[in-house]
C-alpha cells in the first residue's frame, strides 16, 4: 500500500541519519571487540538497534554478553558484572547497576545509553533460563524479515509514542518495540495495520508461525515466533489497546502530523489545582511515603495493588472515590484519591441473614446484643438489620489511621508505609515535582479524542 505523502513528511523526520547510523556501529563494533579480544567473551548487539529499526535520536545501545549455559546463575551475574564494569571503565563511561532476573549495567558510554546484559548462549528461546535469554532470539528472527519493512516499523513506533501508548514497562503498560516490529510483518506494513486494527476487540488472536501451545488471558495475544508458550503482548492492558484502537479510527477518518508529533509535558499548578477541585466539587487526598528501593517495573505493580486495596477500603467505610493514581518518583511516591464525598454519617445500616436461617440468626442476634449497636437488631422485609457506628466518619481519619496497614498492600509499599507516610488534601497535594502528574490527571482524555480536540481549535 502507498504511504501517503504525510507518511513521507514523517519519515524523513525520524529516520536516523546516516550519520546517526555509522556512529553507533562503530561504538558497538568497539565494544563487541573489545569483549572478544580482552575477555573471551562472545557478545551481540540486540535491539531496534541491531534492527535498524530505531528512530532517530534514541541512541540506545543494548549489548548482550554470551555464557555458556552449564554458569551457576550467581556465577553469570558476577562474572556479567566484573565483565561489564571492565567494559565502562576502559570506554571512560559512567554506569549504574540494575536488575531483571540478574544484575546488569545501564551504562553511558560516549553519548550513547548502553545496557550491558549477561544472559545465558543457548541453542533455542524453548531453552531459556532466564527471560533475559530470549531477546537475542527476536533480534534473529525480526533481522532477516523486516528490510522491506523498516519505514512502516518506524511509523508504528512514532505513532504509538506520540499516543502515549509505547513501552510495555508496568507504568506504561504498553507496545514494546519488538510488539511493534512483529505487528508489521504480520500485516505487511503500517497502513494494512491501521485498517486491521480498527477492528480489533479484546481477545484478537495473531500467531505469526503458527505454533502456539497454550491459551492466553490477555487482550491481545502475539504468539512468540521464537516460543509458543510467549505472550508478546502480555503487557499490554486493555485501556492501552483499546487507546490504540480510538487513535488508529482517529488516524482513518483525518490523518495529521499530530499523530506523530510528541506532545511535550503539561504542567499544573496550584492555582489550576484549586480551580479544578472547586469546579469538579471533588476532594483529594494524597499519601505519600518512601520510594521503595527496587526497580520500576517491580514497584509500580505493587502501587497499582495498593491504590485497589485502598479504594476498596474508602468505599467499604461509605467513601466513594472516583478515580485514583500513583507516581512513582526517585525518593517519594505517591498514592492519589479523588473522593466524592469526605464524610459520612456516624450510622451504617448493616443487613443480616433472614430470620428462618436458623443458626446464622441467632449468631447475628447475639453479636449485636453484645456490640451495643445504635438501633436494633430489628426484622425489616425478613431480614435481621442492625444500625451501627461508624468507626470513622471523616476520610482523612482513615487514611491517617493504621487500619490502612491490614489492607491488602503491596508487600514493598507495606514496608515502606510501616516507616511512616504523609497525608495531603485538597491544594495542599500539589507539588511543583507532581506538576506534570496532577496536569495529566485532571485533564485525561483518549489519545485520539485529544488529537481530534486539537484538530477543531
Amino acid at each position: 500500500m502507498t504511504r501517503t505523502r504525510l507518511e513521507e513528511d514523517v519519515l524523513s523526520r525520524i529516520r536516523p541519519t546516516p550519520e546517526e547510523v555509522r556512529h553507533i556501529r562503530a561504538i558497538s563494533d568497539e565494544i563487541i571487540r573489545y569483549l572478544s579480544e580482552e575477555h573471551n567473551r562472545p557478545s551481540m548487539v540486540v535491539g531496534s538497534v541491531a534492527r535498524g529499526t530505531f528512530v532517530r535520536g534514541d541512541r540506545d545501545l543494548d549489548i548482550f554478553m554470551l555464557f555458556p549455559p552449564d554458569l551457576p546463575r550467581d556465577d553469570l551475574a558476577e562474572e556479567g558484572i566484573r565483565i561489564a564494569r571492565n567494559v565502562v571503565d576502559h570506554f571512560g563511561g559512567t554506569a549504574v547497576e540494575k536488575y531483571a532476573e540478574h544484575p546488569y549495567l545501564n551504562a553511558r558510554i560516549y553519548d550513547l545509553d548502553c545496557d550491558l546484559v549477561p544472559c545465558y548462549h543457548v541453542a533455542s528461546a524453548r531453552e531459556i533460563k532466564s527471560a533475559v535469554d530470549r531477546t537475542p532470539f527476536h533480534t534473529l528472527y525480526i533481522t532477516p524479515r523486516i528490510p522491506p519493512l523498516v519505514d512502516d516499523a518506524l511509523l508504528l513506533k512514532q505513532f504509538t509514542k506520540a499516543g502515549g501508548v509505547y513501552g510495555s514497562d508496568h507504568m506504561t503498560e504498553g507496545f514494546s518495540g519488538y510488539l511493534c516490529e512483529l505487528l508489521i510483518l504480520y500485516y505487511g506494513g503500517f497502513r494494512p495495520l491501521i485498517e486491521a486494527a480498527a477492528a480489533w476487540r479484546p481477545g484478537c488472536l495473531i500467531d505469526p508461525e503458527n505454533h502456539r501451545t497454550r491459551s492466553f488471558d490477555e487482550p491481545l495475544v502475539v504468539v512468540d515466533p521464537t516460543d509458543p508458550n510467549r505472550n508478546v503482548a502480555a503487557a499490554l492492558s486493555l485501556d492501552r489497546m483499546c487507546e490504540f484502537i480510538e487513535l488508529v479510527r482517529a488516524y482513518r477518518a483525518a490523518p495529521s502530523d499530530a499523530f506523530f508529533s510528541c506532545r511535550q509535558p503539561v504542567s499544573f499548578s496550584r492555582n489550576q489545582l484549586i480551580m479544578a477541585l472547586e469546579e469538579r466539587g471533588t476532594e483529594l487526598y494524597l499519601l505519600n511515603f518512601g520510594t521503595p528501593a527496587y526497580v520500576p517495573d517491580t514497584v509500580v505493580p505493587q502501587l497499582r495493588k495498593s491504590l485497589t486495596a485502598i479504594a476498596d477500603l474508602l468505599l467499604r467505610n461509605g467513601f466513594h472515590v472516583n478515580r485514583t493514581d500513583c507516581f512513582m518518583g526517585d525518593d517519594v511516591s505517591v498514592l492519589l484519591f479523588e473522593l466524592f464525598n469526605e464524610t459520612v454519617p456516624p450510622v451504617v445500616r448493616h443487613i443480616g441473614p433472614p430470620v428462618w436461617n436458623g443458626g446464622n440468626a441467632e449468631k447475628f442476634v447475639q453479636k449485636y446484643l453484645d456490640d451495643s449497636p445504635l438501633s436494633g437488631p430489628f426484622i425489616e422485609d425478613g431480614r435481621y438489620v442492625v444500625e451501627i457506628r461508624r468507626p470513622y466518619t471523616k476520610a482523612a481519619e482513615l487514611l491517617s489511621s493504621e487500619t490502612l496497614l491490614h489492607a491488602a498492600l503491596g508487600k514493598h509499599v507495606r514496608k515502606s508505609m510501616m516507616i511512616g507516610w504523609d497525608l495531603k488534601s485538597g491544594e495542599d497535594c500539589w507539588t511543583e515535582d507532581l506538576a506534570v502528574f496532577f496536569a495529566n490527571f485532571f485533564e485525561r482524555s483518549g489519545p485520539g479524542v485529544r488529537i481530534m480536540r486539537l484538530g477543531e481549535e
